[in-house]
């Protein structure tokens, strides 16, 4: 189960985004990494922009190139968008969809939740962050979780935007069906990321 373990901000700078939900506390957001500074900016061209989307993403979620590529894959296969395809893989993933729920302050922590076996779909416990909720399912989360401050801290969040697929009452949530483009809170290019891979 691979996983970026670098330095995190260095990856928001590269992309000109927050991608952790660090808030305040990511500085110099503006200023890409690396020695050369703004120096470093350009106009960059139509691959460049795509490569950037795609890499954006990947982060994001937290997915690395190989796992990326299969989910890309899966959503050519299918019928229909294959944008709208892509996001509703990556939005079903289950430590998405925890912290979707607001169950978690990020993506790093409700992946760590999962794998450390605090959660359980449809009374199932799973510990595989990349599982594929669907549409009916019951995401819960089982009683020592319950106890970590973190978890605490995101229940008393009160600026939680639940996305309208999901539903929440109390530690459980259900998927009401499968999540679409207008769904996606974060600015995503998806059509970049379509062409870049199409090429």
């Amino acid at each position: 189960m691979a996983r970026y373990t670098g330095p995190k901000d260095r990856l928001s700078r590269r992309e000109g985004f927050d991608l952790f939900g660090a808030g305040a506390k990511l500085t110099r957001l503006t200023v890409p990494p690396g020695v050369h500074g703004p120096k470093g900016l350009s106009n960059p061209s139509q691959y460049g922009r795509q490569l950037r989307e795609k890499q954006k993403v990947k982060r994001l979620y937290g997915i690395l190139e190989r796992q990326f590529k299969k989910y890309v894959g899966q959503a050519l296969k299918t019928k229909g968008n294959t944008g709208e395809k892509l996001l509703s893989i990556l939005e079903r993933r289950l430590d998405n969809t925890i912290f979707r729920l607001g169950f978690a302050p990020s993506r790093p922590a409700a992946r760590q939740l999962v794998s450390h076996g605090h959660v359980s779909v449809s009374g199932k416990k799973v510990n595989v962050p990349s599982y594929g909720v669907r549409t009916g399912d019951t995401i819960a989360l089982l009683g020592k979780a319950l106890n970590i401050p973190a978890v605490k801290a995101s229940f008393e969040e009160k600026d939680v935007k639940i996305p309208s697929w999901l539903e929440k009452k109390a530690a459980v949530g259900r998927v009401k069906r499968e999540p679409k483009i207008e769904d996606i809170l974060e600015p995503i290019s998806i059509t970049d990321i379509v062409e870049f891979y199409s090429r």
